[in-house]
């Protein structure tokens, strides 16, 4: 029988339920899939506690790997047998079996493991639209990334480096900045002894950066604002630390008419083109090996409670999977 986390209330990771459930057999347009690895990833932290909303009882996870076991009528593309890898919704990817639609999948390389898979298509498809289509970056020019040694962040510096770009990098100990510089990070800034924005004027000889990438939200709002450029972009595109506050119009135009946006991945990846370009692009690099993915903490899908946990913690560095 399948086994799968589950939901009834919001809250700490407690409500977190290993169940056996029910797989039935796909209807139209949908598979059936046997997951071989399932991502972990902070987004789901915030289904869990209510920041995002999901109607009661729900599953949990976004992104897994495997295999289709069955497909259902007026599927087309794929078959039984199938390597496939996704991101989106609906949420159960914390399961070991499950019926999903068929149009949120992706085609997964031979050349890419399972594991791999599950540690990097959300990661590696965010970094692939902010790096791809948000901001026309040039070569040369200098960014600010929070989180350098996240899961996001591993892959978005050396996607950087393989663009030209110059990587600032924000890390809150001396051990994530040693895995930061390893993957291509050229400055690391250590916020919890260093002030992040006096650093970035220091090294951009007092001009800022045109774009600064911010995943943690209400912690390093003003920061990042305080870090750009004349007329420079603030993506951002997470809240690990709570949303980020409210925008002050005319704080914007004072600091020199700056622009925030707050995208979302399933915008860029709802289009099937679009998100085979992108995917195609991040299978390449991967696949040639000019982006390492590292999986740093390994867990038993049973162990979801402990694995939000540690995340949420601030323990995790890189990417993060459950085994089955």
């Amino acid at each position: 029988m399948a086994q799968a986390v589950r939901f009834y209330e919001t809250g700490s990771p407690e409500v977190l339920r290993w169940e056996e459930v029910e797989v039935g057999e796909p209807g139209q347009g949908q598979v059936r899939i046997r997951h071989e690895a399932v991502g972990l990833n902070f987004a789901d932290t915030y289904f869990r506690s209510g920041l995002y909303p999901a109607p009661l009882p729900a599953g949990m996870g976004v992104e897994a790997a495997g295999v289709i076991q069955a497909v259902g009528p007026g599927v087309d593309g794929f078959r039984p047998g199938d390597r496939v890898t996704y991101t989106g919704s609906p949420l159960g990817a914390y399961s070991t079996e499950r019926v999903m639609p068929a149009e949120h999948l992706i085609g997964l390389p031979a050349e890419i493991g399972f594991d791999t898979a599950a540690a990097m298509t959300m990661r590696g498809l965010t970094t692939a639209y902010l790096l791809r289509r948000i901001h026309p970056l040039r070569a040369g020019d200098t960014v600010l990334l929070h989180a350098a040694a996240g899961g996001v962040g591993l892959i978005f510096t050396q996607w950087a480096k393989l663009l030209g770009l110059t990587v600032i990098g924000t890390v809150s100990s001396e051990e994530k900045a040693e895995i930061a510089r390893a993957h291509g990070c050229d400055h690391v800034v250590i916020y919890t002894r260093e002030d992040v924005a006096a650093r970035v004027r220091e090294l951009t000889d007092g001009a800022g950066v045109p774009v600064v990438y911010d995943s943690i939200g209400k912690t390093t709002f003003d920061t990042s604002l305080d870090s750009l450029s004349r007329r420079g972009l603030l993506v951002c595109f997470g809240t690990a630390s709570g949303p980020t506050p409210p925008i002050d119009a005319m704080r914007l135009a004072v600091n020199g008419s700056l622009f925030v946006t707050r995208p979302a991945l399933a915008d860029y990846i709802a289009d099937p083109v679009e998100r085979a370009e992108l995917a195609g692009e991040l299978f390449a690099h991967v696949a040639a090996g000019r982006i390492r993915i590292e999986i740093n903490q390994r867990y038993e899908l049973s162990d979801a409670v402990g694995a939000h946990r540690d995340l949420e913690s601030g323990r995790s560095i890189g990417s993060s999977v459950f085994t089955l």
